[in-house]
């Protein structure tokens, strides 16, 4: 029988307490998955443990439920890792988002470039946050993660750059880059990986990444769109230094 997880956000959870699920999940829980009192799920609010849940009511406008066991869930990687990746056009950036939530990234970083096709202006930009946000609970939901990588506003490469820190292995995916995953030592503090947008990182942003410390990149000898580049990566380096 599948489990059921549902992210309940900033919300407490207490074993042996009940609680009225948020209205978002409440009705995904009733009118969706169409269960009702009697019926197990499991609830999350990201601090790392799942929650066994038995749902006591299912109207059409609350669902309640009883908290009952806290179990800790060991689904993070051992392997810090940070997408930085240009926004891509569409449902494209959705797709990256959910499919880097399932590869165990810890952190998100949407990043507007020198070829960035896409413009947000602030109202456009909160609104694909919380977009984006709600793609990375749902993929948390499907994958088993009890830990959602955070993510932040859509800010410039450069901004983003200029405020690094830490020791973390810095890298930007380039196809004349000079190293593969294979031959790399991630540090104690994992890796960024820059990713660009459909028409690649531009001279200007080349440089500035790699004033700031970062390696050159490469997958290999066909050139990868966006939305696959920085996945295939990702799926490299769990591989060779993380937890696949």
């Amino acid at each position: 029988m599948r489990t059921i997880r549902i992210h309940v956000d900033h919300q407490p959870l207490t074993v042996g307490s009940s609680l009225a699920l948020p209205a978002q999940a409440a009705e995904h829980v009733a009118r969706v998955l169409r269960l009702g009192a009697g019926d197990p799920l499991v609830l999350f609010n990201g601090d790392g443990h799942d929650y066994a849940a038995t749902i006591t009511e299912a109207g059409k406008r609350q669902v309640s439920v009883a908290i009952g066991e806290r179990t800790a869930v060991a689904s993070e990687s051992p392997l810090p890792l940070v997408l930085a990746q240009a926004v891509a056009r569409g449902e494209k950036m959705d797709l990256i988002v959910q499919k880097a939530t399932e590869l165990g990234v810890s952190a998100i970083v949407p990043v507007l470039t020198e070829r960035s096709e896409v413009r947000l202006d602030a109202d456009r930009a909160a609104k694909r946050l919380a977009h984006w946000q709600a793609v990375i609970a749902s993929a948390c939901e499907q994958s088993g993660r009890a830990v959602l990588p955070s993510i932040v506003p859509p800010q410039p490469l450069s901004a983003w750059l200029d405020r690094l820190a830490g020791g973390a292995l810095r890298l930007a995916l380039l196809p004349d880059g000079s190293c593969r995953p294979r031959e790399l030592t991630p540090t104690s503090d994992g890796a960024l990986l820059v990713v660009g947008p459909e028409g690649g990182l531009g001279e200007r942003d080349v440089a500035a990444l790699l004033a700031h410390g970062f390696h050159g990149l490469q997958l290999g000898p066909r050139i990868l769109r966006t939305e696959t580049a920085g996945l295939a990566a990702l799926a490299a380096l769990q591989a060779l230094h993380g937890d696949l």
